[in-house]
């Protein structure tokens, strides 16, 4: 699909507002939404420094979508890529999680580490820039001001229209992009699925705007999933054809259904939710939900 002609699919409902979702997740199969866009800037930055051994080292969880997509590009590309994966009991058991086996088919290598040690990250990093001063360095979610820059590509001449563009947040980056580039006149909304009160100061400083708001939508933690959550990503796939991922796609639009139900929103109001991708996660989440002997996500 050529990346200018994302579908933009209207949600029908009665609600006296108007509410489209812009489907990101159709970029790639393996490289979508917000992770296409903020890894772009990155890589292009990167590679045009030649260095003469490409290196490509990032953080994630076990379930990453940003460790999923940055092994695949990684491969791609024909670069190397490192993995630095929360959880040191992971080492024992990682082909056992479909995101991270699916990571290592693609060519990527992994470190593991205690939580402990995972929460430092800027001393980590700076031993690996020591270990590696050729490589480079992507935070965790992929969240830098290159990622900002490059979340500019998903707001088109089409976007220029809605009062309100809507997000799901984890690390801040794709929220502080669209603030950054929406146009003066629209509101921007980020629905928080992680509960993180340093989020708003630092969307702030990588958007430089306030032309933002937060809402929580982390219902109980981030990658906890519910049976609430559970019944809606399923009635929501059958009755408008579009799949949610359980950790950003799924608890941001069952928040902003709730939103729209508490009036939150001026009657007329056109919103667009950007639908950020991450559908690979939700092997992961089934992989959980089995065996806690849950309804399964539909896939």
């Amino acid at each position: 699909m050529e990346i200018s002609k994302i579908p933009i699919i209207k949600i029908p409902i009665n609600k006296g507002i108007e509410i489209f979702i812009k489907r990101e997740d159709l970029i790639d199969p393996d490289i979508s939404g917000n992770k296409f866009w903020k890894l772009l800037h990155n890589i292009k930055n990167y590679l045009g420094t030649h260095p003469k051994e490409p290196f490509i080292i990032t953080y994630g969880g076990a379930f990453s979508n940003h460790i999923a997509a940055t092994a695949v590009l990684g491969k791609k590309l024909n670069i190397k890529t490192l993995g630095i994966i929360r959880g040191e009991e992971l080492n024992r058991k990682w082909h056992l999680n479909p995101t991270l086996k699916k990571a290592n088919e693609n060519k990527m290598d992994f470190r593991f580490v205690d939580r402990e040690s995972y929460r430092d990250k800027h001393k980590m990093t700076l031993a690996l820039q020591e270990e590696f001063p050729n490589a480079l360095i992507i935070p965790e979610g992929g969240t830098n001001h290159l990622a900002v820059e490059g979340i500019k590509g998903m707001l088109t001449s089409e976007t220029k229209y809605f009062d309100y563009l809507c997000s799901a947040v984890g690390t801040g980056g794709t929220l502080a992009g669209i603030s950054k580039y929406a146009e003066p006149e629209q509101a921007v909304i980020g629905l928080k699925v992680v509960n993180d009160e340093s989020l708003h100061q630092r969307i702030l400083s990588l958007s430089q705007r306030t032309n933002f708001q937060l809402e929580d939508a982390h219902y109980g933690g981030y990658g906890k999933i519910n049976d609430e959550l559970i019944r809606f990503i399923n009635e929501f796939r059958a009755k408008f054809g579009i799949p949610l991922d359980p950790v950003y796609t799924g608890k941001a639009m069952m928040k902003l259904m709730k939103l729209i139900d508490q009036n939150y929103f001026e009657i007329g109001s056109k919103i667009l939710m950007f639908h950020t991708g991450g559908l690979q996660g939700i092997e992961g989440a089934n992989y959980l939900l089995k065996k806690q002997n849950r309804t399964l996500i539909d896939i």
